[in-house]
């Protein structure tokens, strides 16, 4: 669902943001469809939960997800 480039200067929560806000645009990601859980979603990245948690965050700042 997500493929980030660990090697781009961008950061990881950035990366995230953006892939998420693309397919909530492009209508993947359905109204009031739940996202994965912060630590299911870190395993499958293989990241820290906390940088997932940030990326979320962000998005409901931002007023894409709630």
């Amino acid at each position: 669902m997500f493929e980030l480039d660990l090697r781009s200067r961008t950061p990881i929560y950035e990366q995230l943001v953006d892939k998420i806000k693309q397919l909530i645009i492009s209508n993947v990601l359905k109204p009031d469809e739940q996202l994965p859980a912060v630590r299911v979603l870190a395993s499958q990245l293989t990241i820290n939960p906390n940088t997932i948690q940030k990326a979320y965050r962000e998005l409901e700042h931002q007023g894409y997800i709630y």
